[in-house]
């Protein structure tokens, strides 16, 4: 999976390039989850499975560029993340990556 998504009106903010390793779409396919469905779910706010700690932060880094993080239990019992990079220094997003939580 590799596509570019910019900012649209249901995202809280720009997800730059989404790509996914190769264990993600494994998890994915094994669970017959869509990665569109998670992506929409993420870019609109909803961090999924995170403790409110989490989730206050993520909603902080809305505002000041840092990384976003959610997370997602898919079908099988099986956890997966999605990771917003942090904003460079022109104040971008490069990319939003699908990848299980051992890889990180």
């Amino acid at each position: 999976m590799n596509m570019t998504n910019s900012k649209s009106s249901t995202n809280r903010f720009p997800l730059g390039q989404i790509v996914a390793t190769p264990a993600a779409i494994e998890a994915l396919k094994n669970a017959g989850t869509n990665a569109r469905e998670l992506l929409a779910r993420h870019s609109r706010g909803d961090w999924g499975d995170l403790n409110q700690e989490d989730k206050d932060a993520n909603d902080s880094s809305l505002i000041d560029g840092s990384r976003i993080l959610s997370a997602f239990r898919l079908a099988t019992g099986e956890k997966i993340w999605v990771i917003t990079e942090a904003v460079d220094d022109n104040g971008n997003r490069a990319a939003t990556t699908f990848l299980l939580p051992e890889e990180y």
